[in-house]
């Protein structure tokens, strides 16, 4: 059984559509990539799944139950087996890297602060940064940031852990400790991944399967391997960083010929 299912997804902001029928499942066990360009909905995929936000139309299913139909206990229940990495980190800014880490812990259990500490202590240990327990979230690296937020997604042993851009910004050592730490835990904590990123190259190292959307719909989906044998037009464009194809470089206008022969026009007056 998938442990999320989205069925016909359909939602905008405003006047504005997002998603116009999109569908795609999230197998157990699995680190799945959603990949698409800035302004494709990605991010707004995980606030629908973990119902911040409510569909227009279409349903979306986490372990059997809809999502957008929860009230607004069961919708906290639900909440409890999910972890997320956001974008910008979202670290505490005014909490040290362990107060961090055992802020989810202590919000949704009531457990001796011993174990808090021995759970805390472990998960930093698990993204090599339990030394670094005392510091502020201001005195840290890009990477070492992104470590905590990791350690953070994953304090509460989720069933499913969401990664909002995780690779935006890091230098290439970052990176890649980033991307092996989200497949390692995910295989050893029996975690279901969801990551959603523009990385084309890190993502087709790190997952098992792969979904690209665009202009509100699914363009394509497969493991990395079926994915780059696609004669697709967009997705070859898309996974090889091509300038031209579907998605064109040039905003449409006149030959630049023609343009140049033109004469400019005077103001009047």
């Amino acid at each position: 059984m998938d442990l999320v299912e989205v069925s016909d997804l359909h939602f905008s902001y405003g006047d504005l559509p997002i998603f116009r029928g999109l569908s795609l499942k999230i197998p157990r066990g699995k680190v799945v990539a959603i990949l698409g360009g800035s302004g494709s909905g990605k991010s707004t995929l995980l606030k629908l799944i973990s119902g911040q936000l409510a569909p227009s139309g279409g349903s979306i299913l986490v372990d059997g139950k809809r999502v957008h139909e929860l009230g607004s206990d069961a919708l906290y229940a639900l909440r409890r087996k999910m972890g997320m990495m956001f974008q910008s980190s979202g670290l505490f800014t005014d909490l040290s890297v362990y107060e961090n880490i055992a802020f989810p812990i202590r919000e949704h259990y009531e457990l001796p602060e011993e174990l808090v500490r021995s759970l805390v202590l472990m998960k930093l240990d698990a993204v090599g940064l339990r030394g670094a327990r005392d510091m502020m979230p201001g005195d840290l690296s890009g990477g070492m940031t992104r470590r905590v937020a990791l350690a953070r997604a994953i304090a509460t042993d989720p069933m499913i852990a969401m990664y909002d851009e995780p690779f935006a910004g890091l230098d290439p050592i970052s990176l890649n400790v980033i991307a092996t730490l989200i497949r390692k835990l995910n295989d050893v904590l029996g975690l279901t991944s969801i990551v959603v990123t523009y990385d084309v190259s890190e993502s087709l190292k790190l997952v098992d399967y792969i979904y690209v959307i665009a202009d509100g719909k699914l363009m394509g989906e497969g493991t990395p391997d079926q994915l780059l044998a696609s004669e697709d037009p967009y997705l070859k464009q898309f996974l090889n960083a091509l300038p031209d194809g579907p998605v064109r470089f040039h905003f449409p206008a006149r030959p630049l010929d023609e343009a140049l022969k033109l004469r400019p026009s005077r103001p009047s007056g």
